[in-house]
């Protein structure tokens, strides 16, 4: 018992150490990190879920955060008595709660579920109704943990557009994603948390590109391509077929030669047509997972045609295609206006075999000049 005081008897573990930043209003903010880095530590220090164990955090505002959806709510209680209790939790008065009412439920589009009780709902009504309460109580800092639209369906496109429209009215974000791509088109600056300890606080293009380089010198060569984690929702919008061709061969599985032949890859798409234009986007991938290139209608300015059935194609050609030789595989995506909420994706739908003619190593032949 008198030795008890000298011994420790676990084992100390710090999911974050040393952190120290600040956050202006107005910031959209991305963190990223692999698993374990301490990201959800730090979200739930801000959400007021967790206490530091020293040091200080200091939050002015309203906060609402996108982690668990629904995970306040009482099963026994309606629809409408969780709608009450939840907003009441997030700080709005009574008086406020009905006069947003009738916007909250109509945005959830569950109405005829209102008054039966939450338990009987299904996952999409449960999601629906807790996102809806938890954007119209009018936050000054919004926690999105992974996902920028949420539910399925025509109800992810209305949670995306309801998150950029609090983005454009200046509301404080802070997004935690695996999703390269959309930490940078998404978000102002970034942080880069590792094993607790902020590795690089910089713009959004910067800490993507060191992390991106980090994972491929853990991997080994063997490199991930972290920017393509984006799932799509699946309605909306989809590919209806994509092909490539070269030299006048047509198909999925081509042969060309590097700096000589042309390579067009076809998209046909479909879209609703009260949705805005979509963008088409390619990415091209190593065998090992390595992102090479990517390109997108959106990044290029170009506005996609359809039909007013909502169907559509898109070509784009590569002339003499730069790509050394090796395997590669093309992976196709459809998305929003702004290429950030995807609709559909086909993953390697096409795979390149590349040959050439000299000794060039890598992966890209960069155009150059030789000057004496």
């Amino acid at each position: 018992m008198l030795l008890r005081s000298h011994r420790q008897y676990y084992r100390e573990f710090w999911a974050l150490r040393g952190v120290n930043l600040e956050i202006m209003p107005g910031e959209v903010v991305g963190i990223i990190g692999s698993n374990g880095s301490g990201k959800s530590t730090l979200l739930q220090l801000v959400c007021g879920i967790l206490a530091p164990t020293t040091g200080s955090i200091s939050v002015r505002g309203r906060v609402t955060a996108l982690l668990e959806l629904g995970a306040g709510f009482n099963p026994e209680f309606t629809g409408r008595e969780n709608v009450f209790l939840s907003a009441a939790v997030s700080g709005l008065s009574q008086a406020q709660i009905v006069t947003r009412f009738e916007e909250i439920v109509e945005f959830s589009g569950i109405r005829d579920f209102i008054d039966q009780p939450v338990k009987t709902y299904s996952s999409g009504m449960y999601v629906r109704l807790a996102f809806s309460v938890a954007t119209s109580v009018d936050p000054d800092i919004l926690v999105i943990d992974e996902a920028l639209s949420v539910g399925d369906g025509a109800f992810a496109r209305k949670s995306f557009d309801r998150i950029m429209q609090l983005k454009a009215k200046g509301t404080t974000i802070l997004f935690c994603s695996h999703s390269l791509y959309q930490v940078e088109a998404f978000c102002d600056r970034a942080l880069w948390l590792d094993k607790g300890n902020l590795r690089l606080v910089d713009t959004a293009a910067r800490v993507t590109v060191a992390y991106q380089a980090a994972l491929d010198s853990e991997l080994g060569g063997d490199a991930v391509n972290a920017s393509a984690e984006i799932m799509p929702s699946r309605m909306g919008g989809r590919i209806l077929n994509a092909y490539g061709a070269v030299d006048g061969v047509i198909g999925t599985s081509l042969r060309i030669m590097s700096l000589k032949s042309t390579l067009s890859i076809t998209v046909e798409f479909f879209i609703d047509p009260k949705l805005h234009t979509p963008s088409v986007a390619l990415g091209f991938d190593t065998v090992s997972g390595m992102g090479v290139t990517s390109v997108c209608s959106a990044e290029d300015h170009v506005t996609l045609q359809m039909d007013e059935s909502g169907r559509g194609q898109a070509t784009i050609v590569f002339p003499a295609l730069a790509l050394l030789k090796g395997e590669y595989f093309v992976s196709v995506f459809l998305g929003c206006e702004r290429a950030l909420h995807l609709y559909d994706m086909s993953k390697h739908c096409l795979n390149l075999q590349v040959s050439q003619q000299g000794l060039g190593q890598g992966v890209v032949a960069l155009p150059h000049v030789w000057q004496q």
